[in-house]
């Protein structure tokens, strides 16, 4: 389980699990709990790369928004990963 500590959004964290480049089990703490659980359930299965393109850059307030954080917390794994 991979866990981000979000900026600039109502959520605080994101936990994620990555098995053969794919996403599973994506929880946001705090936030809009319905649009969260949504992404949440749109994501699953999907590429690292493939969502981290597809989100990164959404807005909300902040210059930022939950899917842009999941974006950058997807690039936070793949740094994590690379550095080991």
């Amino acid at each position: 389980m991979f866990t981000y500590t979000t900026s600039g959004t109502c959520s605080k964290e994101i936990t994620f699990d990555v098995k053969d480049g794919k996403l599973y089990n994506v929880k946001f703490t705090s936030g809009c709990r319905g649009n969260l659980q949504g992404v949440s359930r749109l994501v699953e299965g999907r590429t690292l790369d493939e969502v981290e393109a597809l989100l990164s850059g959404v807005q909300c307030r902040n210059n930022t928004s939950c899917p842009d954080q999941l974006s950058k917390a997807i690039a936070a794994y793949k740094k994590s990963v690379a550095d080991k």
